[in-house]
Formats: structure tokens, C-alpha cells, sequence
């Protein structure tokens, strides 16, 4: 056995070399985009959650051309991959075009939305931590990231 040492924590490899699972996470999970559609349809939703761990949760959001965006600022980091469609991005005071392929990161609690959206917006997404594991903080006034005063 081998140990490794990160600032975080300590992992010991097992018999074959690998390291286990974080939290009970599994080692794999696969998904297809159009299976992972087709669930989010049938939601009725604009979101649908299809994984989550400890350390992150994806899921795939999608906007019809010509809607407004509802969201409102996360509390955690999130990164923005758009599978298809073409819209603009605000990001506090920064805007920019995304189209498909293009990829946004957003820090926490930092304001964005999706608008002018020329066609069918599908973006995955990618919070870290999991969406809303901060959100007790924050109901508390002491964001993430705040030192303590």
C-alpha cells in the first residue's frame, strides 16, 4: 500500500493500486445525454439532477428560445458546459455569447442568466460542492469562503 497525502486528506490505495470510493461514491456511473434528456421532459422541469456526491452534482438544464432564465445566484461553484443551442451569458457585469461546446465557469453567489436565447438552450451543469450544500451558511449570514469575524 502506498499513501498519498493531500492538503485535504489522506488516502491509502488498495490491493490493486486504486484509490476507494469517497463517501460511498461509486467508482463509475455512466449516463447518455439523450437518456438524461428524455428524463428531464418527463420532470417537466427545467433542471434535472442526475448525479450526486459528496464533492459535486451535475445535471442538465435546458431553455426553451425566447425564455427567461429564473435562476438566481448559487451558493456553491459552478461550471456551465452548453451541449446545444445559442444564447448570451451574463456573469455579474461581464456578458458573452455561448453556443454549443462553449464552457462558463460561475463563482458562488456571484449573480448570472442565460438570455436572448436564439435557439433551445441544453447546458450541462456542474456544481461544486453538491447544489446547495452551502445553503445552511448562508441562511446563517456566513457565506462560504467568509472568515469569520
Amino acid at each position: 500500500m502506498s499513501l498519498v497525502v493531500s492538503a485535504s486528506r489522506e488516502c491509502t490505495r488498495d490491493a490493486s493500486g486504486r484509490f476507494p470510493p469517497v463517501l460511498g461514491s461509486p467508482a463509475v456511473e455512466a449516463f447518455e445525454i439523450y437518456d438524461v434528456l428524455r428524463e428531464l421532459t418527463v420532470s417537466g422541469r427545467l433542471y434535472h439532477e442526475f448525479l450526486r456526491t459528496h464533492d459535486l452534482s451535475v445535471g442538465l438544464y435546458r431553455l426553451p428560445a425566447g425564455a427567461t432564465d429564473p435562476q438566481s445566484p448559487h451558493t456553491e461553484d459552478e461550471i456551465y458546459h452548453v451541449v446545444r443551442g445559442r444564447a448570451t451569458i451574463s456573469v455579474g457585469d461581464e456578458e458573452r455569447p455561448v453556443t454549443a461546446g462553449s464552457i462558463v465557469f460561475v463563482g458562488a453567489d456571484v449573480p448570472h442568466r442565460f438570455h436572448d436565447i436564439e435557439d433551445e438552450l441544453v447546458v450541462l451543469v456542474i456544481f461544486g460542492p453538491a447544489e446547495y450544500t452551502h445553503r445552511a451558511e448562508h441562511q446563517k449570514g456566513t457565506p462560504h469562503g467568509v472568515a469569520p469575524a
